[in-house]
């Protein structure tokens, strides 16, 4: 089934932009720009949108704008007014479990305690929708998640981060196509 509905999952305003919990808006906002489409504050979603024109018909890319823990309110609101099936939305999110440097797609699973991702499955229904997963590192005690998550990471770690990044944008033409074993494989094999 084709993705018809992409989400990158951040905090909205300068303050936040280079944060770690940050990256899926980096993701949403680089392929935005690499296909020259314009993200509009769309004010009915609560979120930054633009729609991406597709041989296979549209796909939506957004970034929520109500901040992390009320992301589902956005995400779930668009698909239900376009009709998108959960299974045809990818969001991508911050991975504290992988290392910086480390980007992977799948279908489903938990949500991790990712605040994010619980509204969206809330929202949704089911947990069952893809999720391209840059890692970000933890910090190694969980009593310091959430300033590690809101802070900016280290130089070295950003340029893993941005690498992170980098290859999933590579891969993203067959995520757009709609291939997404293909895309994974691209993304999860090294090079």
């Amino acid at each position: 089934m084709a993705i018809r509905l992409i989400a990158g999952l951040g905090n909205p305003g300068k303050r936040y932009e280079r944060d770690r919990h940050n990256v899926g808006f980096q993701f949403v906002s680089r392929l935005a720009e690499r296909h020259r489409v314009s993200l509009r504050v769309e004010a009915r979603y609560r979120g930054l949108m633009g729609r991406l024109a597709m041989a296979a018909g549209d796909i939506w890319l957004v970034m929520p704008q109500t901040y992390m823990n009320a992301s589902g309110e956005c995400v779930g609101a668009l698909a239900r007014f376009y009709k998108i099936a959960p299974e045809q939305c990818l969001v991508v999110h911050d991975e504290l479990d992988f290392a910086p440097g480390v980007a992977k797609l799948k279908e489903g699973g938990g949500v991790a305690g990712h605040n994010g991702l619980k509204d969206i499955a809330e929202h949704f229904g089911t947990q069952h929708f893809w999720r391209l997963r840059i890692g970000i590192g933890h910090p190694g005690d969980k009593d310091v998640v959430a300033d590690y998550v809101l802070s900016k990471p280290a130089p070295e770690e950003r340029e893993l981060i941005e690498q992170a990044l980098a290859r999933s944008l590579d891969a993203s033409p067959l995520v757009l196509a709609g291939d997404m074993h293909a895309a994974m494989l691209k993304l999860h094999t090294k090079a």
